[in-house]
């Protein structure tokens, strides 16, 4: 067997040293937003406080080290199990550095996430659907309404607790 000429995937990441560097410098810049920066697979990830998320996204888009400037996506995630069940995950891209980082706050249901549409207007519609699909809140949202489900829709979908057709839903492997 000889080359086929097939194409090698690669895949260049930037080096882990640099990369947590980088989550040092974010770290000691927000010592009061921050509490815990990591790298796997070959990005950042920030672990934040809920309540100064507008603050630390605001200073990941300015400051000359990051220029985080464009906000691929808002996800939520479910963990029922956990008194604060919800992960709120803000993917950035900073096309200058050719970086992602991935910054995740927790709540529950009743508490509001300030809404990060002051420092990127497209996150008002990714909001929308983490309120839809989870029943996350977003505190000084202009219009928190569903967006992908039907207005007179019960309940939100993306919970690992939503019955499907008024049956229990289990997760193989689950603790729900």
């Amino acid at each position: 067997g000889g080359d086929r000429g097939e194409a090698k995937m690669s895949v260049d990441y930037m080096d882990v040293t640099e990369l947590q560097q980088l989550g040092d410098h974010i770290a000691a810049s927000r010592p009061d937003n921050v509490t815990g920066c990591a790298v796997a697979f070959g990005e950042l990830n920030v672990t934040a406080r809920r309540e100064h998320i507008v603050d630390l996204l605001t200073f990941l888009r300015d400051d000359g080290q990051c220029l985080f400037k464009v906000l691929i996506d808002i996800c939520g995630v479910d963990y029922p199990e956990r008194d604060e069940r919800f992960d709120v995950v803000y993917h950035l891209l900073s096309m200058r550095n050719n970086l992602r980082v991935r910054v995740t706050v927790t709540t529950d249901e009743d508490t509001a996430v300030p809404s990060a549409g002051e420092v990127f207007a497209a996150a008002h519609w990714y909001e929308r659907e983490a309120f839809d699909m989870y029943g996350i809140y977003f505190s000084d949202h202009p219009d928190l309404r569903r967006i992908l489900t039907d207005y007179g829709f019960r309940g939100h979908p993306l919970r690992k607790d939503y019955e499907v057709g008024r049956i229990p839903v289990q997760f193989k492997g689950a603790n729900t």
